[in-house]
């Protein structure tokens, strides 16, 4: 069912309604994504100030503002304490999170970051979405579900649907490429804070999930980003061990930024220099792509592990995996691929947005549900859950009336129905036209009416002539 329509802004003196649009947002634990669904069109918002993502950051002020994003990032250089980071990892947890000596809840922080990515669409595209799709990692149970409706609450907003972070990342896929029904893909998301297996099923309309995901709570990205940084402090020793002031406080915030920067090099570079800026002292370290990878060797190991008990969870085995798709911005790293390949032998696919690829499936649906094609549910964590794409344009029978003097005679033409949206494009246009004829035709009248002032004069008069002296 369709979430109420909110009030929707006009222009034209409230003659031309603007477009509807669908809204798919990815709620990272390190960053957060956003894409529309424009008429079938999908387009990734700009909510970062460098990136299109943007960082999953909270800052709160001592004056009540709160700030998010970038703008956090910047004010939390210096004053770290009201910086929150990694919010989305602590949903669930009845420990309330301190910021500043005040206690706030997980969903509560979630929710402005949410209502923040909505408020930001909304100015771009001149009103609110009017379908939301939210995704959460596939193993997240019933409580924390339940906690996301509260984050959506905190938020204001209402019928929001949901949808499994693996299960958007395949249906963007598919809508770029050739899967056959029947055919078996395992999705491999590996994001900031989470890692999610899943395996899927095609058929005829969309996806199917044949078992249960599986999945890491507390791994991902972020916990390479310390990975590093540890390297770093263990090789400048006791440099990094003491000071307590802002300044020394705020050099370390800036060494994590450098160590994250240096880890996402290493996916291209096979050795970085990590920049040391610290009061008083000022060094480079150096880190090569084979030291870091002997560091998150066992956390990947990990990751191998869970998917397989995805593909044994669905009935299958290694072997029925048509592909492994690769999603999540972790999942660049060059050492996730050949681990992969080395434990199942299977083909992988590494998507070419894994930043943004979540958000996007789940502005398909988004679009989707908006244009009615279908109801379909996305909670159910097995096999009774079935993820429908949208199926080939029906066909439509349209019939006219002709009378005749004896008789009513009915001819059928058939051809592809439009959808909605495109009739509500053909209205738009219609509307347009209509209103542009209108204005040419009083334009002409007035004109008319003004050739015909000068034309008609009195009898006996004539122009005035003026004379000079």
């Amino acid at each position: 069912m369709r979430p109420p329509q909110s009030s929707r802004p006009w222009i034209w003196g409230s003659i031309l309604p603007l477009m509807e649009y669908a809204l798919g947002v990815d709620l990272g634990t390190t960053h957060i994504a956003a894409a529309v669904n424009v008429d079938g069109r999908i387009e990734v918002v700009q909510l970062g100030d460098r990136h299109k993502e943007m960082p999953a950051l909270i800052y709160l002020a001592e004056d009540g503002r709160t700030m998010v994003g970038d703008g956090a990032e910047r004010n939390g250089r210096g004053d770290p304490s009201r910086l929150v980071r990694e919010v989305k990892r602590r949903m669930g947890d009845p420990v309330s999170i301190l910021v500043g000596g005040a206690p706030f809840s997980a969903h509560a922080l979630l929710g402005r970051l949410l209502k923040h990515v909505v408020e930001t669409v909304t100015a771009l595209y001149d009103g609110p979405p009017a379908h939301i799709v939210v995704t959460h990692p596939a193993n997240w149970g019933p409580y924390k579900r339940e906690q996301l409706d509260q984050v959506f609450e905190t938020a204001g907003l209402t019928g929001v649907e949901t949808l499994t972070e693996p299960e958007a990342a395949a249906i963007h896929h598919a809508a770029g490429k050739r899967i056959a029904p029947g055919e078996l893909i395992a999705v491999y998301d590996l994001g900031g804070g989470t890692f999610d297996a899943a395996v899927l099923r095609r058929t005829e309309t969309g996806y199917q999930m044949p078992g249960p995901p599986s999945g890491i709570e507390q791994l991902g990205g972020m916990d390479f980003d310390e990975a590093v940084f540890g390297h770093v402090t263990r090789v400048l020793g006791a440099e990094v061990a003491g000071g307590g002031d802002a300044d020394f406080a705020a050099s370390v915030t800036r060494l994590r930024r450098d160590c994250v920067e240096g880890k996402e090099s290493l996916s291209f570079d096979t050795e970085v220099q990590i920049p040391v800026a610290l009061p008083g002292f000022h060094t480079r370290v150096r880190m090569t792509r084979a030291e870091f990878e002997a560091l998150i060797t066992p956390a990947l190991g990990d990751t191998v592990e869970a998917l397989g008990r995805a593909i044994r969870g669905a009935g299958v085995t290694a072997d029925d995996i048509s592909m492994v798709l690769l999603s999540g911005g972790s999942s660049r790293i060059p050492l996730v691929t050949q681990v992969i390949t080395a434990g199942y032998a299977r083909p992988v696919a590494q998507d070419p947005h894994p930043e943004h690829s979540i958000a996007m499936g789940a502005a398909l649906v988004a679009g989707q549900s908006l244009l009615s094609l279908s109801a379909p549910t996305f909670d159910a964590p097995v096999g009774d859950a079935t993820i429908a794409l949208p199926p080939p344009l029906p066909k439509a029978t349209v019939r006219a009336t002709v009378p005749s003097p004896d008789s009513t005679q009915e001819f059928a033409l058939t051809g592809p129905a439009p959808s909605d949206a495109e009739l509500r494009r053909r209205q738009r246009i219609a509307l347009i036209a209509a209103i542009v004829i209108v204005l040419i035709g009083a334009i002409g009248g007035v004109a008319l009416a003004l050739q015909g002032r000068d034309d008609i004069r009195p009898a006996g008069t004539s122009s005035p002539v003026t004379t000079g002296r």
